[in-house]
């Protein structure tokens, strides 16, 4: 009886900890849509791991590192009539472990001269304790 109570706290524990770390890792996105919505790029990447290894695979080739991320960003979208309004749909949000997860959602921009919009592909690292966003493929 008491291995059974043992591993229903354990499963338990999992789980909550699985919850907390869903609702961080929502609260990165929605604090980038904020961000790319005051047309701030820098806050924007705040959600990306601020490394080298940063990898961005978009419609040409994978990108790697964190600057080089930020400068397409800024050249892609260079003010906020280009960037317009982002909303992103988050179709799945999945936990692995304690360090890693992966989110599967859509993309859509409100601009003046012409909507744009796509799906993306997301690996999310726990890096000293937050969670960031190490890869990115986006369409």
């Amino acid at each position: 009886m008491k291995k059974l109570i043992l591993a229903f706290f354990l499963i338990l524990s999992s789980f909550l900890s699985h919850a907390q770390d869903r609702q961080a890792i929502l609260t990165v996105m929605h604090n980038q849509e904020l961000a790319w919505n005051r047309a701030d790029v820098e806050g924007f990447m705040q959600g990306y791991w601020k490394s080298d290894s940063l990898v961005f695979v978009g419609k040409t080739a994978p990108a790697y590192g964190w600057q080089t991320t930020l400068n397409n960003y800024k050249r892609r979208y260079p003010g906020k009539a280009a960037m317009g309004q982002l909303k992103f749909t988050i179709m799945q949000v999945k936990v692995l472990d304690a360090a890693n997860a992966f989110v599967l959602g859509g993309w859509h921009l409100k601009r003046v001269k012409g909507d744009l919009g796509g799906y993306y592909t997301l690996w999310f690292k726990k890096i000293k304790g937050e969670w960031k966003i190490v890869c990115d493929h986006t369409s």
